[in-house]
Order: structure tokens, then sequence, then C-alpha cells
């Protein structure tokens, strides 16, 4: 046996003991131990900062790109809502025990489907250290034990975030072995996480293209993927100007990169205004990778290529085509997008029920920016992610995501004839 296999049988076990724990834990002593950690997380700042800044210290040196290192940046800002997302995990009503539907049988006996954690949880992400931080507190508000994977260019933060959070947690009086965070950057970890069917209850992998591939290729548990963030903003022909320039400079340079970036602008060949469009995204400072009815509209533009209507940017650049209508608008996500987020610009209604009831992705949009595309906008506190999959959970993973459900039976001394 392998050390790396030993170490993840030392974690799985500790963590299904936890689980066990967690799975009879009330609402108050889960909130207030969530409220402890995001105590410890702004006590601690100097510390969390400090290691942050080793990390970037080598990140830049190892020459990462502005994107992934504006991932990997904390200031006290960033801090602060790190801890700010963790107490709203604690304010959130707790999912665990909430009866889902309930029936009566004509025999008498009494059916219920009750939601119940989902066990021992693995996160495996990259870059974000923040992901430290929810994770570790959506796991634990859920009532599942987590072991939490973070990638080596956040090796220091996330060390420094993890003993927060667990400083709250055992303050609290539960274990803390709920929030595990593996201790080497041993990448044969990985692979031992992936096969531990019956140790690890469903894996969810956060990061790069690369990393999930590999995560949905080797896994011998559930997996809850994330893909690219492939998402669109289509301007339909009706849309109103202003509007449409607002939402799409926001959708692609609020922040580039974020999965809920638009990284592809369609326009509707009958849009009476293209240009000011095209103008107002180069006037902000993206490149635009144009098709050539798009490029006679500023001299600024760039030719797109066939890989560009398939590339997740995380960065200052979108690409951009003219679309004859809907239905093209339309067959273009399908065929290029990710199933993450897209969205139509337009006042018109029918429109717009059309693009919500056929686009396929787990969030469609109208009139709005792809940038919402988050767990803390959706309502729901800190998220794990955005699921592209079509079973379990869809669109931004919080709480009920990180639940199944059982089914309860009450009778009164009931045979089966």
């Amino acid at each position: 046996m392998t050390s790396s296999y030993l170490l993840m049988t030392e974690l799985t076990a500790k963590a299904c003991t936890a689980a066990r724990h967690m799975a009879g834990v009330d609402d108050a002593e889960k909130a207030a131990a969530l409220t402890g950690a995001a105590q410890a997380l702004r006590d601690r700042m100097p510390d969390i900062l400090a290691a942050n800044a080793q990390d970037v210290d080598a990140a830049v040196a190892a020459g990462i790109s502005p994107a992934m290192l504006d991932r990997l940046k904390l200031d006290a800002a960033r801090v602060a809502a790190m801890a700010s997302a963790v107490e709203q995990v604690a304010t959130l009503d707790d999912p665990v025990g909430k009866i889902i539907d309930r029936s009566q049988r004509p025999n008498g006996l009494l059916m219920e489907r009750v939601r119940v954690p989902v066990g021992v949880l693995g996160i495996i992400y990259e870059s974000r250290p923040n992901v430290t931080a929810d994770a570790a507190a959506l796991g634990l508000r859920s009532g599942n034990a987590v072991i939490l994977r973070g990638g080596s260019e956040a090796v220091h933060s996330n060390r420094a975030i993890h003993a927060a959070m667990a400083q709250g947690v055992t303050q609290a009086g539960l274990p803390a072995e709920a929030i595990q965070l593996v201790p080497t950057q041993d990448r044969a970890l990985v692979g031992d996480m992936l096969r531990a069917q019956g140790q690890i209850d469903m894996i969810i992998p956060r990061g790069g293209k690369s990393l999930v591939a590999r995560v949905q290729d080797e896994a011998r548990v559930p997996v809850l993927a994330h893909l690219d963030g492939i998402c669109h903003s289509y301007v339909h022909k009706d849309a109103d100007p202003d509007m449409a320039q607002a939402i799409v400079v926001n959708a692609k340079m609020r922040r580039t990169g974020v999965c809920g970036a638009t990284e592809t602008v369609l326009i509707d060949q009958d849009y009476p205004a293209p240009a000011a469009l095209i103008t107002a995204l180069l006037d902000a400072g993206c490149e635009v990778r144009a098709d050539d009815v798009l490029m006679e509209l500023d001299a600024r533009t760039v030719s797109a290529d066939a890989q560009d209507w398939d590339t997740e940017y995380l960065d200052t650049v979108i690409s951009a085509c003219v679309v004859s209508g809907i239905d093209e608008a339309m067959a273009h996500i399908a065929r290029h997008g990710s199933h993450h987020t897209d969205a139509i610009i337009t006042q018109n209604a029918s429109a717009a029920a059309r693009f919500l009831a056929e686009v396929d992705s787990a969030i469609v949009m109208h009139n709005a920016s792809t940038q919402f595309a988050d767990g803390g906008e959706f309502g729901l506190g800190a998220e794990i992610g955005i699921a592209t999959g079509r079973l379990h959970a869809r669109g931004p993973v919080a709480l009920e995501g990180l639940t199944t459900y059982k089914w309860v039976v009450r009778g009164q001394g009931q045979t089966r004839p």
C-alpha cells in the first residue's frame, strides 16, 4: 500500500465517524460553529493575508495569468467578505430533516421523504482560497463531513483559512474531523480520493477543464461536476440599446475571471445598434474577436477563429458574431455552450419565453447580466459551484444541493398480505 493510500484511508475513516456525528447535530449547534468560524476568520486575518502573500509571490514568479492571479489574491475586503459569507450560511434554514412530501397509503402507512446529509464530501479545487471557507461552511451546515483538497498554488492560504474554520468548529464542540484539509500536495492523493468508493459519498471538483476532466474520467465515486463557463449573452433585435450595452459590458467586464462571465456575445442581424455595443466593449478595455460582419464596425476588433466559440477566456477577451435570429442564436449556444449560464436581452416577451424554455442550461436569464450566476445572488448564501449536469443538483449548489433524502415510513402494526 502506498503512503498516499494510507493517508487517505485515515482521513476518510475520521470523516465517516464525523459524518455519523454530524447527522445528529441540531441546527443551533451548526449555526454556532459557523458564527464562531466567521469570527475566527476575522481575528486571524493577518495570518491569512501573510499566508496569501506567500502564495501570490510564488504565483507571480511562476508566471501565473492575470485572471488566475485575481482568483488567488486576497485582501482585507475579500477576507471580510469570506467571513460574512460563512456567517450568512449560519443564518440560512437548515435543510436537514425537512419533509419534502408526505402521503398516507390506503393501509394507513404514513410515507415521508426527508432531507438528510449526503455523508462524506470530497472537494477538489484550484486557485481560489475562499473555496476552503465556503466548502467547509456549506458542508458543515448541511450536516456532512468534508475532505478538502486545494490546489498547490494556494497551499499556504488554504491552511490558514482552514485553521481559522477549525477553531470555530471545535470551540462550538463539533469534531474537527468534520472539515479536514488534506495535509499534503501529493497528486497521488487526488487519485486515492477518486477511488474511495464506500468511504467518500460524493466528489465535487471546482477548477479548470483539465481538473474536471480528470475527475470525471477516473472517479469511482459519484461526481457533482461543474464544467466550463462558456456563457452567452444574446442581444435580440428587440433589445433596448442602452440596456443591452450596460448588460453586456457588465456581463463581460465586471470580473472577467468568474465562471459566470459572458464569453460570447451574439448580436441579432436586425439589432439597430451593433456598432455602439462593440465600441462600448472595446472602450472598456476588452479585446473583441469578431466575425467578418462585426469587424467592419470598428478597426480595433480582431478576427475570430473557430476555436474562439469554444473558449472560456476568463480574461478581458470576448468573441462576438451576428446571428440571423433567435433560432440561430439558440443553435449556436447548443453547439458551443457549456450548459452553464446564457442570457437573452430583449423587450419581446414571446422571444424571451422561447429562449428561457428552449435553451438547455443550468441558468437562463432575461435582461440580466450573466455575472449574477452566483449562489449569493440567488439568496442561497455561499455556494460550492455551478453544477452543469442534469442529475441531483443543477445551477448554484448550496445547502440543499449537498443533501439527499430517505424515506421514513410510520405504521401502527401493518403487515403485508
